[in-house]
């Protein structure tokens, strides 16, 4: 399985065999509403099958169906949105949310978190904080302490993903020293002159952290302390399994081996997908998009590619999870890119030490163990995304644990953010290889986390902005995302989807598609998704109604998740500066207890 045995396949296709493999996905659909018999769309070539896409309408165009049992949620009902919530808790709510909203505490959190410390001592500061922000966002410190918070959600229809939100407290300078360390390798450091800028490390960027406050960030430490953080989302999903019987639990994969396979993979990647968008260009089939693992050409450039292991035949896949995962298999062997300019294939880097070689593998073994415990204790596994110059490396190997373990269910789920000017791009590509294929698709829609950083990055370092031009363009591709997906629900049932977000007109949109196209909130093939301590409004009339709701439930001891808890405060200032909303139906309910004499209201399930 190596790269070459990749392109003798390319070289010796012929150019009359090529068929149109996807065009243009917001308007065809290759295996649905065709005239056409399964025999004539469908037609293996020398081991590769290449499905023609067949043109039909999409659902928003077609007639809208009669619905017996539309849905409707009302979210201004403050009494079902708060039933789960006791008098206490609604007035930390209001407490934590004015405490966020003034503009200088959020910025000054970790410095009035570390005075605190100092003069009320480790007892009473965690006293505090748990009275205050670590109550409101943090379920508790290990998996044992979140169960009843977890137990209460359920009572009242809302489901858990777990997330682990230990971070290591560095500063600045040691951010950008560990992450230069583990993103260069030793060839870099002696020539990288034709490595793309974007999938390079730079030190003006290397702490992750600037500009993003709602994701948490790994850095390497070394190839033990990744273990560590392998034993910690093993404790996670054990405690997802334990916990609920269809619990999410949610991993990051720069917290499982050295970024620099991240950023090489991910170059090679773009670099590979700009080579078949070139020669399907050169074939007059501009639209043509002719995937990496299933790429073909023709005899008239069987010239461009010299070497002496071109001889082998057969179509193959780039990738295939297992020979990755398999000790034998050299991974240096797939980082090769094809040169347009001289005909060869090239290696990435000139050579990569052997310690390098075993990181990397290391890496796909720990994705692999962490995809099997969550088979075994029947969790689904959520891989977080991140920077768009690891992104595509993340999104490739999550789509091939997919292509492996969601044959019969979906296990992995793949997060796409809706922010970058390619997500629609990405979404629909992935669809289509999992109808052709047969695997369940699993997907979390999210608006984006690193977008200050992204654009700034992308200005400084002179490449393109990734990032949609401003907020409203973000929300059309977000429901263009949701749609699609959506549709592809209704054809076949095969794919699943979070809509993960605090917006009331996203979620509206989403119940609304759901109503048009008959899709029961019982068939668990719609999820939704808000963070635990935001949005009570949102999640729990929707989980009161039937509807598969999850908090993102984060954990940790008091100390480890202050740099969480401080991006927290700092979302939550954003957030509550653009709307009042929760706030107001917080004092609406809380006058309609005092009304109604339910001073001391506590909930019962």
């Amino acid at each position: 399985m190596s790269c070459t045995r990749f392109v003798a396949a390319l070289v010796r296709a012929h150019a009359g065999n090529i068929r149109k493999s996807y065009m243009r996905p917001s308007r065809c659909r290759s295996t649905v509403a065709s005239t056409k018999s399964q025999e004539e769309k469908e037609q293996p070539i020398d081991g590769c099958t290449v499905v023609e896409a067949v043109q039909v309408e999409l659902i928003s165009q077609t007639k809208t169906k009669s619905q017996l049992n539309k849905i409707h949620i009302d979210f201004d009902n403050t009494k079902e949105a708060y039933r789960s919530k006791g008098n206490i808790e609604l007035l930390r709510s209001l407490l934590v949310f004015k405490l966020c909203k003034i503009t200088s505490c959020p910025s000054l959190c970790p410095q009035l978190m570390e005075l605190t410390k100092k003069v009320l001592g480790q007892w009473m500061f965690e006293k505090l904080m748990k009275m205050t922000f670590y109550g409101q966002f943090v379920a508790g410190e290990d998996h044992k302490a979140i169960r009843p918070l977890i137990q209460k959600n359920q009572a009242f229809g809302v489901g858990a993903v777990l997330d682990y939100s230990v971070e290591e407290d560095l500063t600045q300078e040691e951010a950008e020293k560990k992450e230069m360390d583990s993103c260069v390798s030793e060839a870099e450091k002696e020539d990288s002159g034709h490595r793309e800028k974007k999938y390079k490390a730079h030190r003006q960027f290397g702490d992750r952290r600037g500009g993003v406050i709602s994701a948490r960030t790994y850095f390497y430490a070394d190839e033990a302390k990744c273990d560590s953080q392998m034993e910690t989302f093993i404790n996670c999903i054990q405690a997802s399994g334990g916990a609920s019987a269809d619990g999410f639990s949610a991993i990051k994969l720069t917290a499982l081996g050295r970024p620099q396979f991240l950023l090489q993979f991910s170059e090679v990647l773009v670099k590979w997908r700009r080579f078949f968008n070139f020669l399907a260009a050169k074939q007059g089939k501009a639209e043509m998009m002719l995937h990496v693992w299933s790429g073909r050409t023709g005899d008239d450039i069987e010239n461009w590619f010299i070497g002496e292991k071109l001889g082998l035949s057969g179509t193959i896949d780039l990738l295939d999870w297992n020979s990755l995962i398999n000790d034998t298999t050299k991974i240096s062997n797939l980082l090769m890119v094809p040169n347009l300019e001289t005909g060869h294939l090239e290696p990435l880097l000139n050579r990569f030490t052997a310690e390098e070689e075993r990181q990397m593998k290391r890496m796909l073994q720990r994705v692999d163990i962490l995809a099997k415990y969550a088979v075994e204790n029947g969790v689904r596994l959520m891989v977080d995304a991140e920077q768009t110059y690891f992104q595509p490396a993340i999104s490739r190997l999550t789509l091939e644990m997919q292509r492996k373990f969601n044959r019969e269910k979906p296990i992995i789920f793949n997060t796409y953010q809706c922010y970058l000017k390619e997500a629609y791009d990405n979404v629909t590509v992935d669809v289509e290889l999992s109808r052709r294929e047969g695997w369940y698709f699993g997907a979390k829609l999210v608006r984006g986390a690193y977008m200050y950083q992204e654009r700034a990055r992308a200005k400084e370092i002179g490449y393109e902005d990734p990032i949609n031009p401003d907020y409203e363009a973000t929300n059309r591709m977000y429901h263009k995302c949701l749609e699609y997906v959506l549709e592809e629900i209704e054809h076949s049932r095969k794919a699943n989807i979070m809509v993960a977000t605090h917006n009331e007109d996203t979620v509206n949109f989403t119940l609304e598609k759901m109503n048009e196209m008959g899709l029961s909130p019982t068939e668990n093939k719609v999820y939704f998704g808000q963070l635990l301590g935001m949005c009570d409004q949102i999640s729990f009339p929707l989980g009161q109604a039937g509807f598969p709701v999850y908090k993102y439930v984060p954990y940790g001891p008091v100390n480890e998740v202050i740099p969480y808890l401080s991006r927290r405060a700092q979302e939550n200032r954003g957030f509550m500066k653009g709307s009042q909303r929760e706030r107001s139906l917080l004092w609406k309910e809380l006058k309609r207890r005092v009304l109604c004499g339910q001073i001391f209201y506590k909930p019962v399930y």
